[in-house]
């Protein structure tokens, strides 16, 4: 379901589905489904350290790096953050004051695993960043 109250340049930001948080890097097709349900599809941006689809288009920024798990910048964001997407610069800017992000960083904890036991949490524990190609080795 669409939050009720997202408007035309909103940003959602869908953090810990990057290789650690998720483990393994969810996709984000249902999210992108949803709002082009919404008709919002066109004017709402997506922001995730997971990954897309094929099948997902619309203002999507997906495998963000480092992600949310190892506290990269989204793992900070708050509600009311300006996020300024910048696509012919490639650029993603959160418009906080730099010290306001080390302050939140500063408090930031890295989330429960998903997992404690068995292949995924091993896999979590190994898995570099999708920078590197989320690879185990």
């Amino acid at each position: 379901m669409v939050h009720k109250h997202l408007a035309p340049g909103d940003v959602i930001i869908i953090r810990n589905e990057g290789p650690k948080g998720g483990p393994g890097m969810r996709e984000m097709l249902a999210v992108t489904g949803a709002l082009f349900g919404a008709g919002l599809g066109e004017e709402v941006a997506l922001i995730t350290d997971g990954r897309f689809s094929g099948g997902s288009h619309g203002m999507v920024i997906g495998h963000v790096a480092p992600e949310a798990a190892q506290g990269g910048p989204i793992a900070v964001v708050r509600e009311g953050d300006v996020v300024n997407i910048d696509l012919p610069n490639r650029r993603l800017d959160l418009e906080v004051p730099a010290e306001e992000i080390r302050a939140r960083l500063s408090r930031w904890r890295a989330p429960e695993p998903r997992y404690r036991t068995g292949a995924l949490a091993k896999y979590a524990r190994l898995v570099s960043s999708s920078a590197q190609g989320a690879t185990c080795g």
